[in-house]
């Protein structure tokens, strides 16, 4: 039986996503309307991806679609960190 998600389970949000929040009042605004959950699968998405070339695309993407109105990342599992069943997809 898969390990049953952890609510609790935050991540920070990184310098990298806060200086962009930072500079668009637009993107903050539309960041601060989203659920933390929600938030923290944005973070995790971002973070994930192991090449920092990744991590850049991520991040641009995560500011066209937030401002787009999209409340979660497309063809994601979900946060590996809260859900067993998603690990694969992170793992090393």
């Amino acid at each position: 039986m898969a390990e049953p998600a952890n609510p609790d389970f935050r991540h920070r949000t990184p310098p990298e996503l806060k200086a962009i929040l930072d500079s668009d009042p637009a993107l903050a605004g539309k960041w601060q309307a989203l659920t933390p959950l929600a938030r923290n699968e944005w973070i995790c998405w971002t973070i994930s991806a192991k090449q920092e070339a990744t991590r850049e695309k991520r991040r641009a993407r995560l500011h066209e679609e937030v401002l787009d109105g999209k409340r979660r990342p497309c063809c994601w599992p979900g946060c590996p960190h809260r859900r067993e069943s998603a690990r694969k997809f992170v793992a090393p």
